[in-house]
C-alpha cells in the first residue's frame, strides 16, 4: 500500500513539472482570456481604482479629476445587476428607467452627464481601456464638466460581469 500511494505521489509531481505557466493561445495567437472572480477585497479597490485610473487620464488633458459618489455608484451597482436580470447591456433599466431617473432614486441631487456600460469577462481597468478607446464612451469619462462618478458591476456565477460607470456634477 505504501508503494502505491508513493508512486501515485512521484507520478503526481512528475506531471505537475511538465505543466507549463504559460498562457494557453486562442487561434489568433493572443492568450485565451482568464476567468476574472472579483473577491471581497478587489471589490473594496476596484472602485478606487477606476477613478485614479480616470483622474490620471483627465490629468493628462488638463481636466480637474471627479470624485467617488456613493449614490452614483449605488445607481450603477443597481442598474448592473439589471441589465444581468434583462440579458442585455443597455441604458435602460427593466422598469424603463433611465441613468438620470436611476441616480434621482439612489439620491444623486445633482446632474447625470453620463453612462459607459459593458458586459464582459475583463477586468475594469480593461473595461476603461476598451471604453477610452470609442470616442462616445472617452467623452463621458473626459468630460470637463463631470466631477463625481460611480461605479458598480454585477458578477454572474459563470464569471461574466456587468460594468456601469456614472458621470454627474
Amino acid at each position: 500500500m505504501f508503494r502505491v500511494v508513493a508512486m501515485l505521489l512521484v507520478s503526481g509531481f512528475a506531471l505537475s513539472a511538465c505543466m507549463s505557466n504559460e498562457p494557453q493561445l486562442g487561434p489568433d495567437g493572443k492568450p485565451l482570456p482568464q476567468v476574472y472572480k472579483i473577491g471581497a477585497r478587489d471589490a473594496e479597490v476596484i472602485p478606487l481604482r477606476v477613478v485614479e485610473s480616470v483622474n490620471t487620464m483627465r490629468a493628462a488633458r488638463g481636466t480637474a479629476p471627479m470624485v467617488l459618489n456613493s449614490q452614483l455608484s449605488a445607481a450603477a451597482a443597481a442598474h448592473s445587476q439589471d441589465m444581468s436580470r434583462q440579458n442585455r447591456s443597455w441604458h435602460w433599466g427593466s422598469d424603463g428607467s433611465s441613468p438620470l431617473d436611476r441616480a434621482a432614486r439612489a439620491g444623486f441631487m445633482g446632474t447625470v452627464t453620463g453612462e459607459n456600460i459593458s458586459e464582459t469577462y475583463e477586468t475594469e481597468l480593461e473595461t476603461l481601456s476598451a471604453w477610452m478607446l470609442l470616442p462616445d464612451t472617452r467623452d463621458v469619462i473626459l468630460n470637463p464638466a463631470s466631477t463625481q462618478i460611480g461605479f458598480g458591476w454585477y458578477q454572474e456565477p459563470s464569471g461574466k460581469i456587468w460594468w456601469t460607470m456614472l458621470t454627474g456634477h
